[in-house]
């Protein structure tokens, strides 16, 4: 994993995260996709991020390949393609970095459909449950993972 230290942490969002703030706010809050980003971006200070959402597994399966080349790490909430997408799993298990799955809700509190994400076994830490808190937690845990820690200033 050598040289990762100074590349971009890549956020990546799957389908229907473009509606946050008007989604099921008793579910997933009020706060935009964009706030999200800012608060991101706050995070993580001088580290470089990347922020991307996709409705398409597609093009989400693209920015994964992407990352496995240019990233340091990955923060990824990959909303119902966690249940549903080998290919998004497959092109994750190709990345050697850290990856942490984010999701809003607690999807174990949620309906049955909504308990096994398939990323979560080969994700490196999984938060679920924090609201959008869940995604300054991953880019702070970072920090603490091998592999993904700043250059010490």
């Amino acid at each position: 994993r050598g040289g990762r230290a100074d590349r971009p942490i890549h956020v990546l969002n799957g389908p229907n995260l473009d509606r946050l703030g008007t989604r099921e706010p008793a579910i997933y809050g009020t706060t935009t996709l964009a706030e999200i980003e800012a608060q991101c971006r706050e995070e993580a200070g001088s580290r470089a991020i990347v922020f991307r959402q996709t409705n398409s597994e597609a093009q989400l399966i693209g920015w994964i390949h992407e990352a496995i080349d240019d990233a340091r790490a990955i923060v990824i909430n990959p909303a119902a393609f966690s249940f549903t997408s080998i290919a998004m799993l497959d092109a994750l298990k190709m990345f050697d970095g850290p990856i942490v799955e984010v999701h809003i809700s607690n999807i174990h509190r949620r309906e049955p459909i909504y308990h096994r994400s398939l990323v979560s076994p080969i994700a490196t830490a999984v938060i679920a449950g924090l609201g959008v808190h869940g995604y300054r937690a991953a880019i702070r845990a970072l920090g603490a993972i091998a592999g993904a820690a700043a250059p010490a200033t």
